[in-house]
């Protein structure tokens, strides 16, 4: 059987071939995707930040914090450094890895800033 340039045996044949799916965008958006997790991660792009003030810029309760805070440490993304005091102080750092995110974040920022106005999220235009 021949078919046109471009096209498969299925697609010649009226049965379209399953999209594959990009396996690993999946799994960095449904990571990201989770609420606070990337938000976490663009605040931390400015530097460290304790836990009060990470609290206090995203307005996240304590146990979701200290839960999120974890998992992106568990990811190898975000450090936990205790500076002992007085006062003892725990630092939140991205890793390098955590840091490598940083033009990905930067550049959906910058898109959503143009594409996502908050007109259009709201279903008014």
């Amino acid at each position: 059987m021949t078919t046109m340039p471009g096209t498969s045996v299925a697609e010649s044949q009226g049965t379209p071939e399953p999209r594959a799916c990009d396996v690993a965008l999946s799994r960095a958006f449904a990571f990201l995707g989770k609420r606070w997790n990337g938000v976490l991660l663009g605040t931390l792009i400015e530097g460290p930040a304790g836990f009060a003030e990470l609290k206090r810029t995203l307005g996240i309760s304590d146990s979701m914090l200290s839960d999120r805070l974890g998992e992106l440490g568990r990811a190898g993304l975000v450090a936990r450094t205790v500076e002992e005091g007085p006062p003892l102080s725990v630092l939140y750092t991205l890793t390098e890895s955590g840091q490598a995110i940083s033009p990905a974040l930067q550049e959906l920022s910058a898109w959503a800033q143009q594409n996502l106005t908050a007109e259009r999220c709201s279903g008014q235009h």
